[in-house]
């Protein structure tokens, strides 16, 4: 990772991680990826963040479409952030956010994951290519 990689978005990075901070503190762990979603969306827009939930997005192979998936939440149309509510994390749900920046347009990611009461977080980049 480049060093200018980790600065990318940050200001949307650290508002969405900020959020769901006071997500988990208020309503701990235990709840549906659904609830976290809409709680963290409200959060969200309560600090005056554009943030759209489950927005769809086309998967291109050789021009084209080939699948759509929906991201959890795209944070100010720049970060696309995918909600777990699991007990740990596992590589397959840091592939499956990098895989959905590889289809979009953005080039950063949050994994943020709601299962238990310590917030688990991963910033995801897209590889860029030379």
């Amino acid at each position: 990772m480049r060093a200018d990689e980790t600065r990318l978005h940050t200001e949307v990075t650290e508002a969405v991680i900020g959020c769901a901070f006071d997500v988990i503190k208020e309503l701990g762990s235990g709840f549906l990826e659904s609830v976290y979603e809409k709680a963290l969306l409200l959060a969200l827009k309560q600090k005056g963040l554009s943030a759209v939930a489950q927005q769809p997005l086309s998967v291109m192979f050789r021009g084209d479409n080939v699948g759509e998936f929906f991201a959890d939440l795209v944070v100010e149309q720049k970060v696309l952030v995918e909600l777990k509510a699991v007990k740990a994390l596992i590589p397959e749900h840091q592939s499956q956010l990098i895989n959905y920046l590889h289809a979009s347009d953005m080039e950063v990611g949050l994994l943020i994951n709601f299962g238990n009461p310590k917030l688990e977080i991963k910033r995801c980049f897209k590889a860029r290519t030379a």
